[in-house]
């Protein structure tokens, strides 16, 4: 349902999408252990519910509040970088959505999701590196291996993270649509 669709979001939809917006940017700006986090899997699960606009608007706005309010300082003059970075997460859950044959989820999805994880956290660090080396006046590759032990971290969290969450979120989500989630 991308932007300028004549379908209007229902309630739920609207209260759902609220709901993993303030989580997104709840737990960003939560102090935690760095790369270890949960925006790509908002952003990416908020483009496959709702269409990639809404996936690169929710990755685009949650990292340019983080790059004021951030735990770990100010993102400087890294920020549209990050904010790219995040919002081609958010884009890439839209397209992956287009490209389901079913609205079931089978075996080949345990295997295609970790594999998108990773190399959209690949994607990510290298953008987010380019900016570094581009800002910094360092070579790209300096600025890789500086970051290597980070990307490996979040490459690992991210790939665990949607193999583990985004299925049972997506199956959640369809209940609290439908009216069938218990009280």
């Amino acid at each position: 349902m991308p932007l300028g669709s004549e379908r209007i979001l229902e309630t739920r939809q609207i209260a759902v999408l609220s709901v993993l917006s303030a989580l997104c940017i709840g737990v960003q700006l939560t102090p935690r252990p760095p790369n270890v986090e949960f925006t790509s899997l908002f952003c990416f699960l908020t483009g496959f519910l709702f269409g990639s606009p809404f996936g690169i608007l929710l990755g685009a706005l949650t990292m340019f509040i983080n790059g004021f309010l951030s735990p770990w300082g100010l993102a400087g003059l890294n920020l549209p970088f990050q904010m790219a970075g995040m919002a081609i997460i958010g884009f890439a859950g839209g397209v992956y959505r287009k490209t389901l044959q079913s609205e079931r989820f089978s075996v080949i999805h345990f295997v295609e999701l970790p594999v998108m994880a990773a190399f959209l956290t690949l994607l990510y660090n290298l953008i987010t590196n380019f900016g570094f080396a581009l800002i910094a006046g360092i070579d790209l590759i300096f600025a890789l291996i500086m970051g290597v032990w980070f990307t490996v971290i979040q490459v690992v969290w991210n790939t665990f993270l949607f193999t583990a969450a985004f299925i049972p979120m997506v199956e959640a989500i369809r209940k609290v649509w439908s009216g069938s989630a218990k009280p």
